[in-house]
């Protein structure tokens, strides 16, 4: 997946904004890194052993690594913070879908 500058300062501001609301301490701000170097080492590995994958491969790829997060997540972030997180996941999934096709 390829993002213009301009969209991956726009996913950058989003995190940062994102971040802010979930109000997390410096626990879960640790957790929370954890879990995304593991997704994105997962990730990373998934790519260089399939040289030749597609768009879609990685898309999928990409949702599973989601999934995981979410759960690791559940057992860290309160009501409130987990409400924040599913409802912008669900933007992350349309902004990114739409670059994705």
């Amino acid at each position: 997946m390829h993002l213009t500058p301009e969209q991956l300062e726009q996913v950058n501001s989003e995190v940062k904004r994102f971040a802010t609301d979930l109000n997390l301490s410096s626990d879960q701000k640790e957790k929370l890194q954890t879990a995304f170097q593991d997704a994105r080492g997962k990730l990373g590995d998934y790519m260089k052993d399939h040289p030749g994958i597609t768009k879609a491969d990685i898309v999928k790829e990409v949702s599973g690594q989601r999934d995981q997060i979410r759960k690791r997540v559940v057992n860290f972030l309160n009501p409130d913070q987990l409400k924040k997180w599913d409802s912008e996941i669900a933007k992350a999934k349309d902004f990114l879908g739409h670059h994705m096709a």
